[in-house]
């Protein structure tokens, strides 16, 4: 797609299948993998995508109807079978200002929902937003309920994980139950009644050269026989820094030998956390004689598989996760997982690679993921020690492609 984010017709003269128009209102990384993927799936169907830049999210939510409509009317009033946006786009003001739209079958797609954000304290105040923005509570209650109105007018709901689907029912409700008057009844009901969970499907390729299975030891097997690490999230707050940098100054104070790769998108500002972890490293890894780990956005995609595929555990210390892509990558291309014990990682993740969180302090978080962490590398100096799996192969893009198939056409013959 071009910088300006114009219309993407991925195949010219289709013979069969649907035409379908997808709109993607706040195309963050996960939005355009998920896109991408999707259109890559169904090369029979004639794809017309529409795309908004992520920036400037309280706007892109209130004004994405308004960009589309006056900016690419002809191409929203197309011939189109199918029509399947994001849950940022404000499809009931785009329905209002172009009724064409209102005829077709509608699936909505919730990457995220607005309710689950954790709250920024005053500590992080200054700090960049996540990718889908936190914002001030008025606008914050402007997003939630843009996402009400915009499910309202699907035929489909589809979320990308059950902890998606469920925060976003319990949120809906507690705000629902706040408002003062004239509030219909049975919208979460009817809400329900249309949904699904159907995640976002990773590329074939990512499975080729997983080497998890074939030999649990290999990546191990180095000159200097150092734990490889993974940290592949935003550096943004509700990434968890803090209980990143508590993990960091508990293995170098343990004495194990690492190297951490600090990878993941970077913004303008970013937590103060991120300072002191590097700063920290660079003094560990002098004093072992160590090489440096990685640390910065990997533009070359296969540098950064190929990476993956060398480390030995990608780690996640995350707030929020509504499916957890980046952690899903890496295990794909053989890592083993370590993330808390809640969001939507018990959905996929083997409960031994999982780390307990609720009720616990930043410390002692980081004690049970530390302890994890030693543990793991003791055992896997002995070659005949299995590796915990967690199976993500029902994500592959082919082993989803009959699930996402079985949802277009259910929509089609709405």
């Amino acid at each position: 797609m071009s910088d300006h984010h114009a219309p993407e017709n991925l195949q010219p003269a289709a013979t069969k299948g649907h035409r379908i128009l997808l709109l993607s209102a706040y195309e963050a990384h996960s939005h355009r993998q998920w896109r991408s993927t999707l259109c890559d799936m169904f090369p029979e169907h004639q794809w017309t995508c529409l795309s908004l830049p992520p920036r400037h999210f309280a706007w892109r939510v209130r004004g994405n109807s308004l960009s589309w409509a006056f900016n690419h009317r002809q191409t929203l009033t197309d011939n189109y079978d199918l029509l399947i946006v994001t849950s940022l786009t404000d499809l009931s003001s785009l329905r209002g200002f172009v009724p064409e739209l209102a005829r077709l079958p509608t699936l909505v797609y919730f990457h995220e929902n607005q309710f689950a954000y954790p709250v920024r304290s005053s500590s992080n105040a200054g700090t960049a937003a996540p990718e889908t923005g936190l914002l001030r509570q008025s606008n914050l209650v402007n997003a939630q309920l843009t996402s009400l109105y915009t499910a309202l007018c699907a035929d489909r709901i589809v979320f990308n994980s059950d902890w998606n689907r469920c925060s976003f029912f319990a949120g809906l409700g507690a705000l629902l139950s706040k408002l003062p008057d004239e509030v219909p009844t049975g919208l979460l009901q009817q809400l329900q009644n249309i949904s699904s969970v159907l995640a976002v499907p990773l590329p074939d390729h990512l499975y080729a050269g997983n080497h998890q299975n074939a030999s649990d030891a290999a990546h191990l097997n180095r000159p200097d026989d150092t734990l490889q690490i993974v940290w592949n999230h935003r550096h943004e707050y509700d990434k968890g820094p803090a209980l990143l940098l508590a993990i960091v100054q508990q293995l170098i104070s343990r004495g194990l030998r690492f190297r951490l790769h600090l990878l993941g998108q970077r913004f303008r500002r970013a937590p103060e956390e991120f300072d002191h972890i590097r700063t920290l490293l660079t003094t560990y890894y002098r004093e072992q004689c160590l090489l440096p780990g990685v640390d910065g956005w990997m533009a070359s995609r296969d540098d950064y598989e190929l990476l993956l595929s060398t480390s030995d555990i990608v780690l996640s210390t995350a707030q929020h996760d509504f499916q957890g892509l980046s952690v899903l990558e890496a295990v794909a291309r053989g890592c083993v997982p370590l993330t808390p014990d809640d969001l939507a990682y018990p959905e996929y993740i083997d409960a031994a690679c999982l780390f307990p969180v609720a009720g616990l302090t930043t410390t002692e978080q980081a004690t049970a993921a530390c302890a994890t962490i030693i543990g793991w590398a003791r055992q896997w100096q002995d070659p005949d020690h299995t590796r915990p799996a967690s199976d993500v192969n029902r994500f592959r893009a082919t082993a989803m492609r009959s699930h996402w198939a079985g949802l277009l056409e259910s929509l089609a013959a709405t």
